[in-house]
Formats: C-alpha cells, sequence, structure tokens
C-alpha cells in the first residue's frame, strides 16, 4: 500500500517527529484522526496486531510532540500497540510489510530504529528497562528524560511492580505511563478530573508537595494530618494510593484519547523531578466500532474488509493442536473434578475457551505472572488436585526456577502443555519456541513428550497426566497437522520410540511434528525412519539397536539442535561408544526471524526438500 498525501494531508506533513513537533498543537486532533484511518487501511490490508494500536494513538502522538525523542527514551512494554509510533517514526511507507518476511518487525526492535530503545516482544520489561536507563541518564547528566508506556495487562506482573518498588527507593526522574483499557471511560474522567490533573502536575502544586514536606518534617502530627488531606483529596479522584505508596507521583486518571490534554499534562509532568506515574484510560480498539466491541478478537487480525467489519470465518475442517488439548481438557475434566487448569493470560491461544465456560471452578488465569502459574500449580498439586499448566514455549522461559525449584524437585504431578514449540512465525525472535527442549531435557525426573500428530499430542497428554511420579511436559506447534480420529485417548508405554519405517543403511530419528516431512526424505532415501515420542527418558535400547543395523543416522527435531533431542541421542551413543557418524538437524545456532512457518522451515532446510538435501550432502562428503 502507498502512501496518500492527499488521502492524509496532516499525517504527510508528519513523517519524522522532528516534522511532528512544528505541527500547531490545534492540528493533533486531525493527526490523530488520519493516523487511526491510516492504521485501519494498513493493517485490513497487511495483517497485524491492530486493536491495541487504535488505542494509543494520542498518546503516542503526544508523546513524540513533548518529549524530544529520540534523545529522549520512550520505551514501549509488550510492542504490539506500537504501529503508531513505527509511523510516526520514520517507517510510515513501510507500515504494510510488517510482520513479514525482510519487513518491519512486529514490535519495537533495537536494530531497526533508533527511535526503538528497547527490543521487546515479552510483557512487564519496560519499568525495570526504563530504570536503568533513568539512572544511566543521571549520570550522564544530559537532562535526558525516560518514559515507559504499560498496560493495565502487562501490570499484573510481578517484575512491573519489583521495578517500581526499586525507583520509589532510588527516586530517578522518570515517567511510567499506565495505558488502562480494561474499563470504559469512567465519570471522574472529565473537565473536572482532567484540571485537577493539570493542577496535579503544575509546577505551583509539585513545589508545594515537596515544600510542605520539608516545613513539616519534624512536626508529625501536622505532617500526618496534610499526608491525610492529600490522600483523600487524590482519593476523590484517583486511586493512585498504591502507586504513592511505592514511592511515585500519580496524576490521574486522565482521558488518553484527548490528545491536546494529554500534551498539556505530558508537558508539566516533563519537567518534574523524581518517579513520575501518569494514568490514562483508553479504549482499545477506539474509532474502529467492531473493535472496540470485541478488542480481544480483533486483537491480532488477519487481513479484513474494514467495511464489512468483519474478520473472515475461519474455514473449519482439521482442529489445530490448541483446540485439541481444549477438547482434551473438556473430556478429561468431564470424569475427573480433580483436574485444574491454570494459563498465565494465554486463554484464547492456548484453545481453552470452551473449558473455561464449561467448567469455571477449575479453570484459573492467573494473568500475565508465569512464574507465579507455575508455583501456583505446585500448590494445588500439594493439595492433592491435578493441575495442567498450558504455557506457550517461549513463556515457560519465564518460569524456568519455578519449574525447578518448586515443581520438579518436588516430583509433583504438574502437567505442562506447552504451546507453540518449534517455529511460530510472524512474531519472530522473542516468541520462537526454540529453546524448550534443551532447557527441559537437562532437569533431572522431568517427563518430556514429543507428539508427531494430533492423535499422539492426545495420547501423550493422557499419558502425562495419569503419570504420578512426578511432572510431565507434552510440547507442540502451532498450527494443524494431519486430523484427529475418533478414537479414545491411549496411555503410552514410557520412553518408548516406534518404528516407522524399515530401511537399509540410513535411518532417521524424529522428534515430534516435523514427521510428515522426514517420511518424504525417508522413502527418498530408502532410510529407517523412528518416531522417538520421549525426549525424557530416551529409548536407549532402541537407538543402540538402531545403531547397530545401520551406517549412520539423522536426528530431526523443530527446536535448537545445541542441547537439544539429537544432543541427547549423540550422548546415548557416546556413552556406549558406539562410532557412528551422526547428523543433527534441527534450528540453528542463532535467533529465528519472523516470516511465515512454511518460509522459515524451506529456509532453514527443514521442509521435506530441505531434510533429504541436507542428509544427501552431508553422506556425500
Amino acid at each position: 500500500m502507498s502512501f496518500d498525501t492527499t488521502q492524509y494531508p496532516t499525517l504527510a506533513l508528519a513523517g519524522t517527529v522532528q516534522e511532528l513537533r512544528l505541527l500547531p498543537k490545534e492540528k493533533l486532533p486531525a493527526l490523530c484522526n488520519e493516523l487511526r484511518q491510516y492504521l485501519l487501511d494498513s493493517v485490513s490490508q497487511s495483517s497485524g496486531h491492530f486493536a491495541s494500536g487504535l488505542g494509543v494513538v494520542e498518546l503516542t502522538v503526544a508523546l513524540h510532540y513533548v518529549y524530544n525523542t529520540p534523545f529522549d527514551h520512550l520505551i514501549w512494554d509488550v510492542g504490539h500497540q506500537a504501529y503508531p509510533h513505527k509511523i510516526l517514526t520514520g517507517r510510515r511507507d513501510r507500515i504494510g510489510t510488517i510482520r513479514k518476511k525482510n519487513g518491519l518487525h512486529p514490535f519495537p526492535w533495537r536494530e531497526e530504529s533508533e527511535h526503538d530503545v528497547l527490543s521487546v516482544g515479552h510483557s512487564s520489561t519496560s519499568i525495570s528497562a526504563g530504570l536503568g536507563m533513568a539512572v544511566a541518564a543521571e549520570k550522564e547528566a544530559a537532562e535526558r528524560r525516560t518514559v515507559c508506556v504499560i498496560g493495565d495487562g502487562a501490570l499484573t506482573a510481578g517484575m512491573a511492580f519489583e521495578a517500581m518498588n526499586h525507583a520509589g527507593d532510588i527516586k530517578p526522574d522518570m515517567l511510567v505511563v499506565l495505558n488502562d483499557n480494561d474499563m470504559s471511560i469512567s465519570e471522574n474522567v472529565g473537565a473536572l478530573n482532567n484540571r485537577v490533573a493539570q493542577i496535579l502536575s503544575g509546577k505551583t502544586y509539585s513545589w508545594l508537595r515537596e515544600s510542605g514536606k520539608r516545613v513539616l518534617t519534624g512536626l508529625p502530627p501536622i505532617k500526618e494530618l496534610v499526608k491525610r488531606t492529600e490522600e483523600h483529596l487524590k482519593g476523590m479522584v484517583s486511586p493512585g494510593t498504591l502507586f504513592e505508596e511505592l514511592g511515585f507521583n500519580y496524576i490521574g486518571p486522565v482521558d488518553g484519547h484527548d490528545v491536546t490534554g494529554l500534551v498539556s499534562a505530558l508537558t508539566n509532568m516533563r519537567s518534574l523531578k523524581g518517579p513520575q506515574f501518569l494514568h490514562i484510560i483508553t479504549k482499545k480498539g477506539k474509532g474502529y466500532a467492531p473493535a472496540e466491541e470485541d478488542p480481544i478478537a480483533w486483537h491480532a487480525v488477519p487481513k479484513f474488509d474494514p467495511a464489512r467489519g468483519e474478520l473472515p470465518k475461519s474455514k473449519g475442517g482439521t482442529p489445530t493442536y490448541s483446540q485439541v488439548f481444549g477438547d482434551w481438557l473438556c473430556e478429561t475434566a468431564a470424569t475427573d473434578s480433580k483436574l485444574m487448569a491454570v494459563t498465565p493470560a494465554m486463554r484464547e491461544g492456548s484453545g481453552m475457551v470452551r473449558f473455561s465456560r464449561e467448567y469455571p471452578r477449575q479453570y484459573f488465569d492467573v494473568a500475565i505472572a508465569e512464574q507465579h502459574a507455575v508455583t501456583f500449580a505446585a500448590g494445588l498439586a500439594v493439595g492433592g488436585y491435578k493441575p495442567v499448566v498450558a504455557i506457550y514455549s517461549t513463556f515457560l522461559q519465564r518460569a524456568y526456577d519455578q519449574l525447578i525449584h518448586d515443581v520438579v524437585i518436588q516430583k509433583l504431578p504438574v502437567l505442562f502443555a506447552i504451546d507453540r514449540g518449534g517455529i511460530v512465525g510472524a512474531d519472530g525472535q522473542t516468541h520462537q519456541g526454540a529453546f524448550d527442549i534443551a532447557f527441559l531435557r537437562c532437569i533431572p525426573g522431568l517427563l518430556i513428550m514429543t507428539p508427531s500428530d494430533e492423535n499422539e499430542c492426545r495420547d501423550m497428554l493422557h499419558t502425562g497426566y495419569h503419570y504420578q511420579q512426578g511432572p510431565a511436559a507434552v510440547r507442540y506447534p502451532r498450527g494443524t497437522g494431519r486430523g484427529l480420529d475418533s478414537r479414545a485417548a491411549e496411555l503410552l508405554p514410557l520412553g518408548k520410540g516406534v518404528i516407522k519405517r524399515q530401511g537399509e543403511k540410513l535411518a532417521i530419528l524424529n522428534f515430534g511434528t516435523l514427521l510428515p516431512e522426514a517420511e518424504a526424505a525417508a522413502e527418498a532415501l530408502n532410510a529407517t525412519l523412528v518416531d522417538m515420542r520421549f525426549v525424557k527418558p530416551l529409548d536407549n535400547a532402541l537407538i543402540l539397536q538402531i545403531a547397530g543395523q545401520h551406517e549412520s543416522i539423522v536426528t530431526l527435531e523443530e527446536g535448537a539442535i545445541s542441547g537439544g533431542a539429537g544432543s541427547g541421542v549423540n550422548e546415548v551413543l557416546m556413552a556406549a561408544r558406539r562410532m557412528i557418524p551422526v547428523l543433527n538437524l534441527g534450528l540453528p545456532d542463532k535467533f529465528i526471524p519472523q516470516g511465515t512457518q512454511e518460509e522459515i522451515r524451506q529456509d532453514l532446510g527443514l521442509d521435506a526438500e530441505g531434510i533429504q538435501s541436507a542428509i544427501t550432502e552431508w553422506l556425500n562428503q
């Protein structure tokens, strides 16, 4: 999509933040309207994150208008709301390439622009990083300002409060903006409340506040009276007591869609000393009625027709692995009231919508708190229940210590349903499920299974759920496989692989859902094909049997080669002193950029043709 200057005359004048700051303040509402429309037109044609960006248009314009970015540091949390930020910082004409191979990164990315101060993708990192930048700026003494924008969802993670607790202690000059879009604009957000926000952010109030504290330091009763008066004054217009207790000067809540009001408040706050907290109220999906009504459905969208206001309906057919998991949960809970399902704010993505409605007393969404999710599940297990933690591979990284310390060491029967294992696609480096096999495999006493299709996935969930000797993990990919049959789930023999095809000199040991690609390569090369199924415990006897019957072995997995399942096969062979050539195929020792799953697999040689080519080249060396 090319940028039409006649359709967006004001946005045409703001191709950079330097140009934006040349606009008179009265032009900003028109700029916001055009920016919102351009975002709608762009994403509807290219796909991508949508509702979150619509909600922060005015905030983005105001921040770049008031702050001297990129000299001043602006840090976005999570980053899916940063499309307007990208449009205003010199990437307007490329916004249609976002999330595509070799296109704009889906989140703020340091290598892409000097305006992207912190590469993000995972939640709740902005305040910690911003605090570090603010401390560095103080030591630099260059009057550089620091602003962190965090959403109400990201504020549910403990890391955000750890950072605020630290900031309140060391008191650097920084601003945290809370983008609160979980409720409609309440009664106290209006002319009166905005006027109070102007007063609270003004220099006179700030001076009185600090001077009063200095003057009254030696008079505890009066000081306490003033403190209580201030708390009551603010309590009438804001829920800011918590943030005040953490050491921040709280201002708000204010209307996050009043761009001129935001500019005034931010202009006042930019010169204030110490940690500041601005609470704004926005509407996710603002300006596009369907997204306002259902911001969850419109959070990330495929291509759509804005005039119709409907997302394309899925064609049905083969269920995704996430849906297979969700259906298995419901089937199991129907006969087992001990099942407790836990998710860290990924109900829709993990396929748990139906379960949450049919079994609400057995369903727990703990918000964006992966560490808590795992230890909470440990507590459920101690209490005699059978917890299932549904979590994406990339987010399980955030709960690694809890997994080891609170679950595995204590041999608690917690089942981890690890979604998005392997290549995820368009979300890029921060979301690829590359590392779970490697970082799980080294943990003693953890049962790890890699299904090759949906039927095996259901069997493994069933097996892991009924495994009472300790915790179990089943890792499966994003998307669909071959389809599901109607048979009931079965218990699998622990640690046993299955020979799928008998060949001659070469054997391919497959871990996971690349089995169809491995089958095509095995047919072409007349190789033996083994579905290993278990990463831990490995089927050592089968590995040694295969080594004794073949001249070379290839391992295949959609995970990091370094320390992965193939490394486990190498260890078995070396320990038994079997001198046989082994080729490990999987994800290389680098971070995998965005693209479709098919594009990335092809680029990495993990499609059928690439696997066959890599093996043939290796055999011919």
